[in-house]
């Protein structure tokens, strides 16, 4: 019998993979991985969603934003970010750092009256994770009451927590389980006096 052919394995996609069942508008090429401002995103993304995918921007601002940068850059509505060159997405990354100078109104930005430059400015990426890290560690070494929740691993902003934010076993669960063994602690502590006795009976 002769063995049945095996079939050639399927060549593996590289993230430098060229998209081709996607068509764009422009005819360019889209490219398979676009990263901006660190967050990876695949080329056949229109460029509004993918704005608001970077941290630090979100849905509202990437819509705004994305008005701003085909403004700016002479792209059609509805371009997919992997048709974008480096030096449109060099660009898009400076577009995003400084939103206020391409026409966002100052209250969307995330760094208003800056703590210690007193700048207003606009934080994303690495950036925003650093300063928010800075904060909180401020918060803390200031013994502030905001630094003692955070220490404590609780909530900070005022929530409930008697039922959310638990960690560990629950109460209700952890309550139950200690009767479970107190009462089998006592059912134990109560049977071994009658088995001495009828030990002793037999005796």
């Amino acid at each position: 019998m002769t063995e049945p052919k095996k079939k050639p394995a399927a060549p593996q996609k590289t993230a430098s993979a060229v998209v081709k069942n996607v068509v764009s508008k422009t005819g360019n090429e889209i490219r398979g991985i676009v990263r901006i401002a660190g967050k990876d995103m695949k080329g056949e993304v229109e460029l509004d969603r993918a704005l608001g995918m970077v941290k630090g921007v979100g849905e509202r601002l990437g819509l705004v934003m994305n008005e701003a940068v085909l403004r700016e850059l002479k792209l059609p509505e509805g371009v997919y970010v992997g048709e974008l060159s480096e030096e449109q997405i060099d660009k898009v990354e400076h577009m995003l750092s400084n939103p206020v100078k391409f026409g966002v109104p100052l209250w969307m930005i995330n760094r208003r009256r800056d703590v210690e430059t007193g700048e207003d400015k606009h934080l994303i990426g690495t950036d925003l994770t650093f300063a928010v890290r800075q904060d909180i560690d401020r918060e803390k070494n200031m013994n502030s009451w905001i630094g003692y929740r955070h220490n404590y691993g609780q909530k900070v902003r005022g929530q409930h927590t008697r039922t959310t934010g638990r960690k560990g076993m629950s109460v209700g669960v952890l309550r139950s389980a200690i009767l479970a063994a107190k009462k089998g602690a006592a059912a134990g502590a109560a049977g071994a006096p009658a088995a001495a006795e009828k030990k002793a009976e037999k005796k």
